[in-house]
């Protein structure tokens, strides 16, 4: 299917594997929730929760974080791609599954210091600094091209996932939402919104909280190519290792060329604006409903999306 084609409002298919055309038994397992694996010049670091819809504990975060870094040490790496195992992309932040971690201690990446033993507003603001929009960062600047393989759902936190590569590649059936405003938040941590799209855009976007099918996203410049779920490893590949044939300072360069322009743009200050923003809105949460991560929890959630009388109802859980 090309990029051109009108999207498919068909359900996922969830007999085949959307890495089916990946020799599985060449992939490592990092701390049993991503996979890396090489192929040639291309590394493949997917994420490993299809039970829950890849939804982003720490555990995964800082397992993709080893994973990129080590993709990032080896030379004979030209190209990653960033997928999901099973049937969605990501659902988001890890908001209600038996694997919730946001208590836990980490050896962290940076240099912020440990937010779990942290009371008040310091316990997120830490923790996202973090792994959040600190992760984000790190891996947009990561010196070598990445490409979001995305299908099926790519919620909230799996937008910050997607919007760090510098490609996207998706399915006929993926979709893209940033539902959080619901719970009076004003969008995800890694604020890019009005950088993947126009600010009008990037206003409906969040003030509906709609889902945004592949069709669109790609009409609107978000989004490099569409292909059928079946074709879209191969096609990732193919592309990927195109790619690779390029020279690996070239490659970089132009990486940086390209981020940092976008920086001159306002991305990165307008993202620490947005990320205090957001900090108000879980502290101002938190003080009407007592609850650590500011309302902002499965519970919450399905309240909020209960409320949303005539939107689509794009959840943040698994």
């Amino acid at each position: 299917m090309s990029n051109n084609t009108a999207h498919s409002e068909a359900a996922p298919q969830t007999t085949d594997n959307q890495l089916a055309a990946l020799d599985v038994s060449q992939r490592e397992d990092i701390d049993g929730v991503v996979f890396y694996e090489v192929r040639e010049q291309v590394a493949i670091v997917t994420m490993n929760r299809p039970e829950y819809n890849n939804a982003q504990n720490s555990k995964m975060t800082y397992a993709l974080d080893a994973a990129f870094k080590r993709a990032c040490d080896d030379d004979k790496v030209k190209v990653i791609i960033l997928a999901g195992e099973g049937k969605h992309f990501s659902a988001g932040h890890d908001i209600g599954t038996p694997g919730r971690d946001v208590d836990q201690e980490f050896d962290r990446a940076s240099l912020w210091y440990d937010h779990s033993n942290k009371s008040g507003g310091e316990f997120l603001y830490a923790r996202e600094q973090e792994v959040y929009l600190g992760m984000c960062r790190r891996w947009r600047d990561m010196p070598k091209p990445t490409i979001a393989m995305v299908q099926g759902a790519c919620i909230a936190g799996g937008l910050m996932l997607a919007w760090v590569c510098d490609l996207i590649i998706c399915s006929d059936d993926a979709y893209y939402c940033d539902p959080v405003v619901r719970m009076g938040i004003p969008g995800v941590e890694y604020f890019a919104h009005v950088h993947e799209l126009n600010s009008r855009i990037a206003k409906e976007f969040l003030f509906l909280g709609d889902k945004m099918n592949a069709q669109r996203a790609y009409e609107l410049g978000m989004v490099n190519r569409i292909f059928s779920r079946k074709d879209l490893t191969s096609e990732t590949l193919t592309i990927a290792n195109k790619i690779a044939q390029m020279p690996r300072l070239g490659l970089q360069l132009t990486k940086q060329a390209i981020n940092n322009a976008e920086d001159l743009m306002g991305k990165r200050s307008t993202m620490d604006m947005v990320f205090g923003l957001h900090h108000f809105a879980h502290v101002h949460n938190e003080s009407i409903s007592g609850d650590k991560l500011g309302g902002f929890d499965a519970k919450a959630m399905a309240k909020a999306n209960k409320a949303a009388s005539g939107a689509e109802k794009c959840k943040e859980t698994s």
